[in-house]
């Protein structure tokens, strides 16, 4: 909540006798805005960072697409000694400990990005999940080492974890900086689009080898390919991301604290210093993203990352019939995505991310009961309601979560609250409805569960501000044209009363 102004707190008969006093108190608190306040994009310099941003997204879901569609592979390479229901659910728990450390990833690359900028920070991240996801692919067997193996899976995974708890954060806010105030949930969709590309790689490369290769071959060496084709992608988001400049945000938060005084320049804060101010000082801004993530993260691993699971193990559908169904509908999404982007930027945040929850909470028992039919078109039908709904959340988010808080703790805010909430909701999602299933006998759980999810969304779209083609909290106005930047200037200006 704003502070008073100098006018509320004084008396009423003061003000009457000193207006020109108060008013130039008022003009020092809020200054007008001057031209050289405003940005003006460089589209070129918006195209580069929004294509370096997504690719690393592409390969932070591929490496966790794989691994998800890999499911049952993975659970016969690395728990061998156990059943099949024992080995599916040991492999999704060893799938949801990458996102138990995440959190701890958030609150070290997040104020990092905070301080030393957020360009440097997404590099080191391309590294280290290149590095856990390329690692596993080379990774012996249970039959090979026994014990070691699925101890050194879940060393890697939460490598990953660790190196993923600073990519979302980081990779939404370096493009919602550099993109001009009015397109931002256009090129903020851009993000997502990755995401739906880096499933749609992964899907589409698992389905191929599950498709030439026997069972016994995919147990043996066919699994690691998709693994191994980390390391090159790796090395080509970090050499995108390197030639970057850092965000306009960040830059002229760099030159404001370059100007502060020579006591204020000595003060040194520590992560936990900064943690602390993140939780004290924004915590209700934390609450809500991390109820938005937490309904957006259950929806959208349950269909991109179980659903082809659930297909073939509690339906009895092949693993290849469920993967090339979920392909089609994810390449229906990518071509859609950006339009919602442009929805949400004509029309506001709010409506669609509302669009998303509602849909969820209406939609996901009627789509259950269809998949649960069993014939294409029914499936098909009910995967592309849930899509739909998944959309208007995928071509939003990405947008509205950098806007809730200020530009000098952006990055450490959203890393620390999407992790959180990933962590939480998100990354157990598999294993939570798996369990459900085999507890209740029902395979209608991942419904109840989406829909329960939807709720609070709901709830939480409700309470959030609207803040489409508003500048970020903390940050300058960003125009696309010099023209755009005159006119707000000159807004600010009254029109001479005669």
């Amino acid at each position: 909540m704003a502070a008073a102004g100098p006018e509320s707190q004084a008396d009423p008969e003061a003000v009457k006798r000193h207006r020109a006093l108060f008013r130039a108190i008022r003009r020092r608190e809020n200054p007008k805005l001057r031209r050289t306040d405003i940005t003006i994009t460089d589209e070129a310099a918006v195209k580069r960072a929004v294509k370096a941003a997504s690719l690393g997204n592409a390969m932070e879901w591929f490496d966790f697409g794989i691994y998800a569609y890999l499911a049952s592979t993975i659970g016969h390479v690395f728990f061998s000694g156990a059943g099949d229901t024992v080995q599916l659910l040991s492999s999704f728990a060893t799938f949801a400990v990458a996102f138990l450390v995440r959190p701890i990833g958030g609150m070290v690359f997040g104020p990092m990005g905070d301080k030393i900028g957020r360009k440097k920070v997404l590099a080191l991240t391309m590294v280290l999940m290149a590095i856990g996801t390329f690692a596993i692919g080379l990774l012996p067997s249970y039959a090979a080492i026994g014990f070691w193996s699925p101890v050194l899976l879940i060393l890697f995974r939460m490598l990953q974890g660790f190196s993923t708890g600073g990519e979302y954060g980081g990779a939404s806010t370096f493009i919602a900086e550099y993109a001009p105030d009015k397109r931002r949930g256009y090129f903020g969709s851009f993000l997502e689009f990755g995401t739906l590309a880096g499933y749609v790689g992964a899907a589409g490369l698992v389905t191929i080898l599950t498709t030439v290769l026997s069972t016994p071959d995919m147990n043996s060496w066919g699994w690691r390919i998709p693994f191994l084709v980390a390391g090159p992608l790796g090395l080509v988001g970090l050499y995108l991301r390197l030639k970057l400049d850092e965000t306009p945000a960040f830059q002229k938060l760099e030159n404001e604290n370059a100007r502060a005084s020579e006591a204020a320049d000595a003060v040194e804060t520590s992560a936990t210093a900064d943690l602390g101010k993140i939780f004290k000082d924004y915590w209700p801004s934390l609450v809500l993203c991390i109820a938005l993530v937490g309904a957006y993260n259950v929806t959208d691993y349950m269909l991109l990352s179980y659903m082809p699971t659930y297909l073939s193990d509690e339906l009895g559908y092949s693993e290849t019939h469920g993967l090339v169904i979920l392909l089609a509908v994810m390449a229906f999404l990518m071509l859609i995505i950006n339009q919602v982007g442009k929805l949400n930027d004509r029309f506001g945040r709010k409506p669609l991310l509302m669009a998303g929850m509602l849909g969820f909470f209406f939609l996901s028992l009627p789509a259950f009961l269809l998949i649960g039919q069993g014939s294409i078109p029914a499936i098909v039908a009910g995967m592309l309601m849930l899509g739909l709904s998944l959309v208007c959340l995928l071509g939003t988010m990405s947008a509205a979560l950098p806007a809730l808080f200020p530009t000098h703790v952006r990055y450490g805010s959203l890393s620390v609250g999407y992790n959180l909430s990933a962590s939480i909701f998100g990354g157990t999602t598999p294993l939570v409805i798996t369990a459900l299933i085999a507890w209740t006998g029902s395979n209608l759980m991942p419904a109840y569960y989406s829909m329960a999810a939807a709720l609070i969304g709901v709830i939480a779209v409700a309470c959030m501000k609207e803040t489409a083609q508003k500048p970020l909290a903390g940050s300058p106005p960003s125009v696309e044209t010099k023209e755009e930047a005159e006119e707000l200037v000159h807004a600010q200006t009254p029109d001479p009363k005669f």
